[in-house]
């Protein structure tokens, strides 16, 4: 795709698409959205012109097959990742998925494989690893300002949504058929994809969950440990039925000179405890969060460099996941 435009097709137009992902993709130098495709083709067809994109489809396969179209966006619920990603890497056009990559680690290597076998990348949305505030996380603990690093802990709790009491029509993202999981596999890929950049790669985890709150199916409770490549350990614990008052957002790194405590969620000032004091630390993302990595995908398909957030890493994330729940 040397010096070409990444004309992009979207499958699917929810939230995700109209306030994190789209816009950046108009935004973006050589990077153009041509279609969109949603099974309900008024919705597709409201999305395109209140955007400007020509193009909308109600139908996937023809939304792949139009000519013009050489990249695939895939913002549907994970269900249907592995599906669409399959049809379009065999059609010869690159994917950026959004997370998780799919409702399984299996269904991950399923992708991978075909992404191999046709020689097509695959890339998967998590967005953190090129914000501005994770990268400045990183770079102090590459720069040493905490010391060498002895462990982590991700603590989230959060209370339940208006939503999730409906009983006739409980949200997507708490039916493991469609989500692969609870809230669980909805928010935590991002903690986990991160701390794998970051860190390595988790070679070990394991976990507990429960339904504390009887509101759906899906865990709501979950407590886990697990153990880098490098030998580095870590726990998480993670509610979504809590008290208001128990709502918290944050990964604290310990060092043996310091720690840094930051959120994944809300971007609260990053906090940097050492023998100075604490410092806390204000750091801007752009308006559309998707951009920078969205760029980097573009770059990547332009010959110009890679982008790190494909699907071999987005599968780690996936089986640590897996791992955690029991379904490994």
């Amino acid at each position: 795709m040397n010096d070409k435009v990444i004309k992009w097709g979207f499958i699917g137009c929810g939230e995700v698409t109209k306030y994190k992902s789209g816009p950046a993709f108009q935004k973006i130098e050589n990077s153009e959205v041509v279609a969109v495709m949603s099974r309900n083709g008024e919705k597709a067809k409201a999305y395109a012109r209140e955007r400007g994109i020509p193009k909308w489809y109600d139908d996937a396969q023809e939304l792949i097959n139009d000519e013009e179209i050489n990249a695939i966006y895939i913002a549907t619920p994970p269900s249907s990742h592995a599906t669409y990603a399959i049809m379009s890497m065999k059609a010869g056009k690159p994917v950026y998925i959004e997370k998780p990559m799919a409702v399984t680690y299996e269904e991950c290597c399923r992708i991978n494989r075909i992404s191999k076998e046709m020689g097509v990348p695959c890339f998967v949305a998590y967005y953190r690893r090129y914000l501005p505030y994770f990268q400045k996380v990183k770079s102090l603990m590459d720069e040493g300002v905490i010391g060498n690093i002895i462990n982590i802990q991700i603590r989230f709790a959060q209370p339940p949504r208006d939503l999730d009491y409906n009983k006739e029509n409980l949200p997507w993202r708490v039916q493991p058929d469609i989500a692969g999981g609870g809230y669980f596999y909805d928010l935590a890929p991002h903690q986990i994809d991160l701390l794998q950049e970051m860190f390595g790669c988790i070679l070990e985890a394991s976990g507990y969950k429960s339904n504390r709150g009887g509101l759906y199916l899906a865990e709501d409770t979950i407590s886990a440990c697990f153990q880098f490549d490098n030998g580095l350990v870590g726990s998480g614990s993670w509610c979504f039925v809590a008290h208001d008052s128990a709502r918290e957002d944050r990964v604290e790194v310990i060092g043996d000179k310091g720690r840094i405590c930051f959120s994944m969620f809300t971007y609260d000032p990053i906090a940097l405890h050492t023998e100075r004091g604490c410092e806390e630390i204000m750091i801007d993302n752009p308006t559309y969060v998707q951009q920078p990595l969205i760029q980097a995908v573009v770059d990547h398909l332009l010959g110009k460099s890679v982008c790190n957030s494909d699907g071999e890493s987005a599968t780690l994330t996936n089986w640590v996941m897996d791992k955690i729940l029991g379904k490994l």
